[in-house]
């Protein structure tokens, strides 16, 4: 009997031998004491692999849990797979016509369900318990790898449509697929060896459909908390409408519309809905005529500044004249701006802002009064005055954009009816097909790569990498305020992922290989795989995607 060749495995420093063809699970094995959560993939010298793979050279690995954003993100998909078989198996695979994963929704994913069953908590319980009865059981996730052809026939036979028509737009002549004890699917990313890491989760009813509970990437042991913003969510399934509306609700559909020609017409459809709602927005704030103050917040990329300068325009269609003003001017000086725990300047908390100045002009500016408005100068840290004088007369209203816009401590002197408050978003709801979703925060990622790129020579690698720092300001200081604001304003395209792949693309590839940027830029990568691209022509200049790419007839 021959020998199997020994190989060196590095983690931590540490080097030990094994056996080729060991599984990278019995390597995880011998280190999961060291790690508080699960071991879920194991990172070989920049290339991530699930457990069921095996040893075949020297290699140094990391050990990537749910703590980790592959890992979570690996713990939710194993979630999904978990949660579909146990609903088949509950309900009755002939009885199930559909189950969708929509979006997120506060440390949970919103489902839609549609079959020969009533969809209530009693049926929810049951797969609940189904879920943890094949948890308890450990049983594997198989992967394979199958001829796409023979895939596609698969699927349209279990009645996943969607996936099919999915396939049918890849190029590989093979596919991975995975199966659960018969109950075969397809996801984009990496798997859980078995369903005895999935053990966190709950299942409730919730409006029209579901949620699957989740834990989150701070504590993968709790379920994290759900307190979902009820008007973010009114604004998604407003958007989800839309998106059936125009037959692209997901990206099998919307490759298909651009196969077939039909991507100019799908553009200037949503082009028209997006401006209508504008139109809408300044209509109501034209009949308020209390209104003052427009205050504007979001995310990053979420296309605030495009957002307001069309506001505006709209504005001044009812009117009214809008004045600009950026929160940014009212930074305290650099000398003045607070440290993070880390000791870098923190310039996204509330006390990097002179709350006090803003707040005393704007009262005089409310009193008929003439205020000279500063101007910060970024490259020597300091508020200027340059003669910017303002006087509010009958008709005049701010148009005030920044971070803190829809917490009401950074407007405390103002009286509420003076202000219409508008979060503003990229919430897309098209999705890769019904059971892999497209987070927002991609698309705002994808955003991001491109205008930081075009506008400031930024790489992707150091856009991706600054990225963290990013989420967390805005989990601090925009999210917790998204139910104060009056408008919900979903700034997301159907077809801006098609749009924007041929600028990100190159981008991605760029981000070596050798760097920890490298994995975020291969997922992107690979997600971007999915569609078919589209040109900037028929985009008209005013969009809100102009912001990102060029071309845009607004200064931004």
């Amino acid at each position: 009997m021959e020998e199997r060749k020994m190989v060196k495995v590095t983690v931590e420093g540490e080097e030990r031998t094994y056996p080729s063809g060991t599984p990278y699970r019995t390597v995880a094995a011998d280190f999961q004491s060291r790690y508080p959560y699960d071991i879920l993939l194991v990172n070989r010298d920049g290339k991530l692999c699930e457990l069921h793979k095996t040893l075949d050279r020297d290699c140094s690995l990391k050990m990537v849990t749910a703590r980790d954003k592959p890992g979570i993100q690996t713990y939710e998909r194993s979630a999904v797979l978990l949660m579909l078989k146990a609903f088949y198996d509950v309900a009755g695979r002939e009885n199930v016509e559909r189950v969708s994963v929509e979006y997120s929704l506060s440390s949970a994913l919103f489902c839609l369900a549609r079959g020969n069953f009533t969809l209530d908590q009693n049926l929810l319980d049951r797969v609940e318990a189904r879920m943890r009865e094949l948890s308890a059981q450990a049983l594997p996730i198989e992967k394979k790898s199958v001829a796409t052809d023979d895939a596609m026939e698969l699927f349209r036979q279990a009645g996943l449509v969607h996936k099919a028509d999915l396939l049918s737009f890849r190029i590989n002549s093979r596919v991975n697929i995975y199966s659960l004890d018969g109950f075969v699917d397809y996801f984009y990313g990496y798997m859980a060896p078995d369903t005895g890491y999935i053990r966190c989760f709950k299942l409730e009813l919730f409006e029209n459909g579901f949620i699957l509970r989740l834990p989150t990437q701070k504590d993968p042991n709790q379920l994290g908390e759900f307190k979902p913003s009820i008007k973010v969510f009114q604004e998604l399934r407003q958007s989800a409408l839309r998106s059936q509306a125009l037959n692209a609700s997901n990206v099998a559909e919307l490759n298909t519309t651009v196969s077939r020609g039909g991507v100019t017409p799908l553009i200037l459809a949503h082009e028209a809905m997006m401006e209508k709602k504008i139109g809408d927005i300044a209509a109501e704030i034209a009949s308020r005529k209390e209104v003052r103050f427009v205050m504007i917040a979001g995310p990053s990329s979420s296309g605030k500044t495009t957002f307001s300068h069309r506001l505006s325009t709209q504005l001044t269609a009812c009117g009214l004249r809008p004045h600009p003003i950026a929160t940014d001017n009212y930074f305290v000086n650099r000398e003045d701006t607070p440290r993070d725990e880390n000791g870098n300047y923190d310039f996204e908390g509330l006390g990097a802002m002179d709350v006090e100045q803003f707040n005393t002009d704007m009262v005089r500016l409310l009193n008929g009064e003439t205020v000279e408005l500063p101007t910060f100068n970024f490259k020597k840290g300091r508020r200027e005055y340059n003669g910017n004088f303002l006087t509010l007369g009958e008709g005049d209203v701010l148009v005030i954009e920044g971070i803190h816009c829809l917490n009401d401590q950074f407007t405390h002197a103002l009286p509420r009816e003076s202000k219409y408050k508008i979060y503003i978003s990229c919430l897309t709801t098209l999705n890769i097909d019904d059971h892999n979703r497209i987070p927002t925060t991609d698309a705002r990622l994808l955003r991001r790569i491109e205008r930081d790129a075009r506008t400031r020579g930024h790489s992707a690698q150091a856009t991706i990498k600054m990225w963290p720092s990013v989420r967390r300001g805005e989990e601090n200081n925009i999210f917790p305020y998204q139910d104060s604001a009056d408008m919900v304003f979903n700034s997301a395209l159907i077809y801006e992922t098609a749009l924007l792949k041929p600028y990100v693309q190159p981008l991605l590839f760029g981000v070596p290989r050798d760097s920890e940027e490298y994995i975020e830029a291969k997922r992107l990568l690979k997600f971007l795989n999915y569609f078919l691209p589209i040109p900037a022509d028929d985009v008209p200049r005013t969009s809100l995607m102009r912001e990102f790419i060029g071309g845009g007839c607004y200064l931004v």
